[in-house]
């Protein structure tokens, strides 16, 4: 089945409906530059409030390791998200010191890109393919834009990766079946207004990203158990 991760919660409701509509990942935005943004207090409730076997992510943009400690001192995480411009050796630092899984972020645009993700294949333990941000974006994704799909399509790199930027639940299922990834994360794409998630919406995209991974496999669910 393909996993879905629903980034940038803020609300109590919104891991709720996250995890209802089955995601196995959710992701609280430590960035304060962010729509998404929590505190560390807003975090621990919401960390606090997943399920177990739900994997809990916290995406921060070139922290430094005063604020990684208190982030991971003060919110139970399974999962660090780095979305800024770490370099290699700095997610290989990260990695080392505080002891939890790391998912590097690296944005795409054209194929020149891609050797740049190369890099991080040695020091992370997870690649997240993402848009990269046009020049002069507030944000380092989150923006609700799209790279070309042909770029990475049946690209494999040795390491478990996410596919993400500009997805929506009317375009998941054909990244999907283009790309061949099983792994998907979501934020924009699911929100009424920036950092406003909308229930519908999430279920929506991930019963379309399940439905896809199904049809792929050859496997029809019944409805009627989901």
């Amino acid at each position: 089945m393909v996993e879905v991760k629903i980034c940038g919660l803020r609300r109590i409701e919104d891991v709720e409906a996250a995890t209802a509509a089955g995601a196995a990942y959710v992701g609280f935005v430590f960035f304060p530059r962010s729509p998404r943004n929590v505190t560390l207090a807003e975090g621990a409730a919401l960390a606090g409030a997943t399920p177990e076997g739900i994997t809990r992510v916290g995406l921060v943009v070139d922290a430094d390791d005063e604020s990684l400690a208190r982030l991971v001192e003060s919110v139970p995480l399974d999962m660090l998200q780095l979305h800024g411009q770490e370099s290699p050796g700095r997610v290989a630092a990260i990695r080392a010191r505080f002891g939890l899984p790391v998912m590097k972020a690296v944005g795409i645009a054209t194929a020149d890109d891609l050797a740049g993700l190369d890099a991080y294949l040695a020091v992370a333990d997870r690649i997240l393919v993402d848009a990269k941000p046009l020049p002069g974006a507030a944000l380092p994704g989150g923006n609700g834009l799209a790279f070309d799909w042909d770029l990475i399509a049946g690209r494999e790199w040795g390491l478990p990766w996410m596919l993400a930027g500009g997805l929506d639940p009317a375009n998941v299922a054909s990244a999907l079946q283009l790309t061949g990834a099983r792994m998907v994360d979501v934020s924009s794409g699911v929100e009424s207004s920036p950092g406003v998630k909308d229930p519908a919406r999430i279920h929506a995209f991930v019963r379309a990203a399940h439905d896809a991974g199904n049809a792929q496999a050859g496997f029809t669910p019944d409805r009627d158990r989901l």
